[in-house]
């Protein structure tokens, strides 16, 4: 069953921006903790941010800390992951992941719930 949904990838150029939302059906995990991983073919999923419930504490991959943004917008029950100056090693699929407990935000087994992912490809 999805529990997370992905939505904004594409193809984009080289140095050019794209912003990803992650929503539950029925809102089901709004208030959850929220992650977003990407997965390149062949590789394994790597994390890429983290936000908090409230939205107060974030915490970054160093391969995008600078050029990506995650923020919540609670009226919405939406995470969003603002992404700028892409480079083509961002090209992945990227899962938003809602997790219950206290988490060590960068590791994929301390979330619960996942997407299926938007495909992001990044041209030179």
């Amino acid at each position: 069953q999805v529990q997370l949904v992905e939505s904004g990838g594409g193809s984009v150029q080289a140095g050019g921006s794209l912003r990803l939302t992650c929503t539950a059906p029925g809102g089901t995990f709004n208030y959850l903790p929220k992650g977003w991983f990407r997965q390149a073919p062949g590789k394994e999923v790597e994390f890429v941010a983290h936000i908090s419930r409230s939205g107060g504490t974030t915490y970054y991959a160093d391969s995008v800390e600078g050029r990506f943004t995650i923020s919540r917008d609670d009226p919405k029950n939406t995470v969003y992951l603002q992404m700028n100056s892409l480079k083509p090693e961002d090209t992945a699929r990227y899962l938003c992941a809602a997790s219950i407990a206290a988490i060590r935000p960068t590791r994929e087994d301390s979330y619960d719930y996942w997407g299926q992912g938007t495909q992001v490809t990044v041209s030179s």
